[in-house]
This record gives structure tokens, sequence and C-alpha cells, in this order.
């Protein structure tokens, strides 16, 4: 296991990583702790009392983040027609059918959103082993899958980020800007995050749903969110 930097470890004597804060001064605390030469990345972990094992407990989604994610999204489009046509109005970084699979099956992956619209699904299911793994796929269930498709690369490209449980642990780690942004522009994104988390509780989910929640810089330590003050 490789130390903590010494950037982290001066971050840690700033402040007591065991107490918890309220949601405002953790997301100040994350901010302050962003000290690296480039504009670090603020995260919330939130480890959810949900068994992903179980198909009606898995917490799945995108949320629009009000003020934006600070970086600069690729989208990729597999449409044809006049769905592809609206996917490049709407700005998508790369728009084909079978020639886009096939240059993604040579390797490109130079996107971190990929959206078909349902008719091309059959065909790239065939990408299943190279997107799947990279979290990449298209689903219905992120609106990755639609007939809007204009529509979906406006919003992705504009903020619109996706989330999930991992398998081990159920925690989502969804970014909710950068350190540049102002602390009210993070709570922002942080409310908006929290709040639809809370929308999609699974109804088979007992106890505690919101265990444990962190906010975090890119090389900063996380901080400890009351739980009891969301």
């Amino acid at each position: 296991m490789s130390r903590p930097g010494k950037r982290y470890r001066d971050a840690l004597r700033r402040f007591d990583h065991e107490q918890l804060h309220g949601p405002a001064e953790a997301v100040e605390l994350a901010k302050s702790m962003a000290t690296a030469r480039f504009d670090e990345t603020i995260e919330v972990a939130v480890q959810l009392g949900v068994d992903p094992r179980k198909a009606d407990q898995q917490v799945r989604g995108t949320v629009s983040l009000p003020a934006g994610t600070g970086k600069q999204v690729r989208v990729a489009v597999f449409a044809t027609g006049d769905a592809a046509a609206e996917a490049r109005a709407a700005g998508a970084d790369h728009v084909g059918a079978d020639d886009l699979i096939a240059e993604v099956q040579a390797g490109m992956l130079d996107f971190d959103v990929a959206i078909a619209t349902p008719d091309q699904m059959a065909q790239v299911a065939r990408l299943g082993r190279t997107l799947g793994p990279r979290g990449l796929m298209p689903n219905p269930k992120t609106g990755t899958v639609t007939t809007e498709v204009g529509r979906a690369v406006t919003e992705f490209k504009g903020g619109r980020v996706e989330y999930r449980t991992e398998r081990q642990g159920a925690n989502v780690h969804v970014p909710i800007g950068r350190a540049s942004f102002s602390a009210e522009a993070l709570m922002t994104n942080f409310t908006a995050l929290v709040d639809e988390l809370q929308r999609v509780k699974p109804a088979s989910s007992k106890g505690r749903y919101m265990k444990r929640v962190s906010v975090s810089s890119t090389m900063g330590p996380g901080v400890k969110v009351d739980t009891t003050r969301l």
C-alpha cells in the first residue's frame, strides 16, 4: 500500500477526520483542502443501506447538477438518419452507427458518455465487453437509450451525471464540481444529488438508508457528513 502524500497528511492535520460536519461545512472543508496545482474534482461518496445484489434494491440513474460539473463531457451517439443529425446539431463528439461501432471495436474510446437510439441497441450490444466494464454501455435507466438524442446530448454536456451503487459496499460516488466552484455552487449540486438519491430509495430498503456520506477533493481526505442533517 502506498503511503499518503505530504499534501494529504497536511490536510489531515487541519481537521478532526472523525468528526461529523453539517453538509455546508463539509463542502467548505473539502474545497479548502484542494491545494493541488490542478483544479481538483469535488466528489461525494454515499454508502446506502441497500443490497445491490438484489434487483429491487439496485440504485441507478442520472441527476442534473444545476451548477454543472466543470468538465468538458465527450459524448458518442449511436444513431442514424434524423436522430444522427439531431445529435450532431446538439454537439455530440462522435455520431454514427455501424461505422462508429467499428471504431470502438478498433479501440476508439474517446468519450465519457455513450447514447443510443433503441433501434441501434441490437448492434451496440456487440460492444458489451468493451463498454460494460467502463460503465459506458447505454441503458434506459440512465437515459442513454432514448429517441430524444438531442436533448440527452445537451443534458449530459450541461451537467447531467450518472450514479449507481457498486456491487461491493453499496457505495455511490458522484462528482459535484470543481474546487474552483463557489461553495454555494457546490452546495447546490450536493443538494440536488442527495434529493435524487432520496427520491429513488427502493421501497424494499429497510433501516437507515443513507448510512455514511463524505465529501472530498481529488487529492484530499474525506470529510464526514452528519447524515441526520441531510
